[in-house]
């Protein structure tokens, strides 16, 4: 992440305490009302946080995932306070929205749910003139994830080559409704594949809006094969965005006879993957900025400047198409409020209760 010189282009002084949101030594999420702020490197930017996104990943990180008092949260959006000396694209009051790693044990006062956050690497971009914070804020972990399946399932992104698909090729998204699966979506369209889905009936709509040629019921007994008889059995990519037992089975139905590739947002049951002639892996999300991850095993890998490299040039796509108006954020449920009302939206994605929206907490300043 380079020097933790402090050297900036502004007078801006961080204060000595801020609020955030941590899980503290006895496996509690609380608010820390004395959490300290970050230092800010030379190459990155002091953002004062102004809208934040709950993801899936927010609520798992407990146990042998959590850090005691490292700070929670992934996404955010906020207005520049300082900017790093080696800072020459964005100055004090531009928008900029990104990812963190939270929890992070060798960045542990870095993360999204924080009154004041520093920019992570490369993993983050300017926040177009016409978008709101809240929009903003629902789009990194999204982006992160979706190109990180797009690496595993070795299709290339948007802008980043001039080989398109011969002939119609398809990849199935399981789980279309999903905020992961609406961006991969809109990707796989702008890399000339053809996205086709499963989600419910009622999410039939947003899978198509977000790029899905045609949609499948997962609770369909018969999706597999429906799947198969409308690829007329030329299915040879498949992105698990639920990752269950049955998810895992149908996707590796619908493949073809001559195999193909099959990628999940976690570790996928071992023992549905039944065929040989297809090659599985599975996205990590803290790979995306090449530091590697802490996390208990299967979860553990060490840095990579080849996956830092693949996470600035997906930012760079995923702004481009930001600005060009090509990539759309999740529907989003927003909330007014604070600390409070992030502690309160990690128990609703806990509990299962959102079906194709995401929730975003726009703090009151």
């Amino acid at each position: 992440m380079g020097s933790l010189a402090t050297e900036t282009t502004s007078t801006f002084t961080p204060p000595l305490k801020q609020r955030a949101l941590t899980v503290n030594d006895h496996d509690e999420v609380i608010i820390w009302d004395d959490a300290p702020c970050p230092k800010l490197p030379v190459d990155q930017v002091y953002v004062r946080v102004e809208a934040v996104a709950l993801n899936p990943s927010d609520t798992k990180m407990r146990g042998n995932f959590a850090t005691p008092w490292a700070f929670l949260g992934t996404d955010y959006c906020g207005t520049v306070v300082a900017v790093g000396s080696e800072i020459t694209h964005i100055k004090v009051g531009d928008r900029v929205y990104g990812a963190q790693n939270e929890m992070c044990p060798r960045t542990p006062d870095q993360g999204a749910f924080a009154q004041y956050t520093i920019t992570r690497g490369r993993i983050w971009a300017k926040v177009p003139d016409s978008w709101t914070a809240e929009a903003a804020a629902a789009l990194p972990a999204g982006i992160s994830t979706a190109g990180l399946a797009l690496k595993l399932l070795d299709i290339p992104l948007p802008y980043t080559s001039d080989a398109k698909p011969s002939k119609t090729t398809y990849v199935l998204v399981y789980g279309g409704s999903t905020a992961t699966a609406t961006i991969t979506m809109q990707f796989l369209r702008e890399s000339g594949y053809v996205p086709i889905a499963t989600c419910s009936p009622h999410n039939f709509g947003l899978a198509k809006e977000s790029g899905a040629q045609e949609v499948f019921d997962y609770r369909d007994a018969q999706c597999a094969e429906k799947i198969r008889a409308y690829t007329k059995n030329n299915l040879r990519y498949a992105l698990d965005c639920i990752t269950n037992v049955e998810s895992t089975t149908v996707c590796f139905k619908a493949i073809s006879r001559a195999g193909g590739r099959y990628v999940s947002l976690n570790p996928f049951p071992e023992h549905a993957a039944t065929r040989k002639m297809v090659t599985t892996d599975w996205t990590l999300g803290p790979t995306i900025f090449g530091e590697g991850s802490t996390w208990p095993a299967p979860y553990g890998r060490e840095g990579s400047d080849e996956e830092r490299e693949f996470g600035a040039l997906l930012w760079r796509v995923a702004g481009r198409l930001v600005e060009e108006g090509k990539l759309h954020h999740h529907p989003l449920r927003v909330v007014q409020g604070g600390f409070e009302q992030v502690k309160q939206s990690m128990e609703v994605v806990r509990a299962g209760e959102l079906s194709g929206e995401k929730i975003v907490v726009l703090f009151k300043n």
